[in-house]
């Protein structure tokens, strides 16, 4: 899902693509048949499945990209005329939560309509509605890529504000075994030290100690931050 903010293809841009590969195969029709027998044909297949990808990538990508730029829209008077922006917060959401509907619900299967399951789950956690976003959460979780770790550490929140607490720890688990580029395994650490913050104090404790001196500033504060809040339950 690289270049979020790439532009799609126009699609007459496309239609001339393939219209000029159907011309090369009918110019060169002798010559392809001479070197392959049905090679024209299987060709123009080729051709036309690579550029029907091409465009449908960059189709989602853009669909994606104009999701997110609803969500992070201002909120006010834009600074200038590229900027987008909602009067009120209230519209901003609503404009972005249809718009990451429209990309789940025609590209499912794909990273982008993973990534705006990803959203959607995380909107209707928010909401306080925890069913729909177990739905949407799980779509994303289950998906591949990277993102699909950030999906499982917030459907176990989900899952722990649901009394869920073994399923939320597996899925943490999974994560600080398979940590990705956007979620490391301290990181992962930390979320199930929360957890199971309440059930479990030593535990968490356990988990939280070493990475208190993390060599990493993010990690090191949230580890601080979380035995805090520890010590006051």
């Amino acid at each position: 899902m690289a270049r979020l903010t790439r532009k799609e293809l126009k699609s007459d841009k496309f239609a001339l693509e393939v219209q000029h590969s159907v011309e090369y195969v009918s110019d060169h029709r002798k010559q392809l048949i001479r070197w392959g027998g049905i090679g024209a044909g299987v060709l123009l297949v080729v051709v036309a499945i690579f550029l029907y990808r091409t465009h449908e990538h960059q189709a989602r990508e853009e669909a994606l990209y104009q999701a997110m730029r609803a969500d992070n829209a201002r909120v006010g008077n834009s600074a200038n005329e590229f900027e987008l922006s909602f009067p009120t917060d209230a519209e901003r959401i609503k404009a972005a939560k249809k718009l990451f509907a429209e990309v789940a619900a025609k590209y499912p299967g794909t990273e982008e309509g993973a990534v705006a399951d990803y959203f959607l789950g995380a909107y209707a956690a928010d909401d306080g509605n925890l069913p729909e976003a177990e739905k949407h959460l799980k779509v994303a979780a289950d998906a591949s890529g990277p993102y699909n770790a950030m999906a499982k550490l917030t459907l176990a929140r989900v899952y722990g504000a649901e009394g869920k607490r073994a399923e939320g720890e597996k899925l943490i688990q999974s994560v600080i075994e398979h940590p990705t580029i956007l979620v490391s395994k301290d990181e992962a650490t930390i979320e199930l030290a929360a957890l199971i913050g309440k059930s479990d104090l030593p535990r968490a404790r356990k988990l939280l100690e070493p990475l208190r001196t993390s060599s990493r500033p993010n990690v090191s504060r949230a580890a601080i931050n979380g035995l805090s809040e520890l010590s006051e339950k």
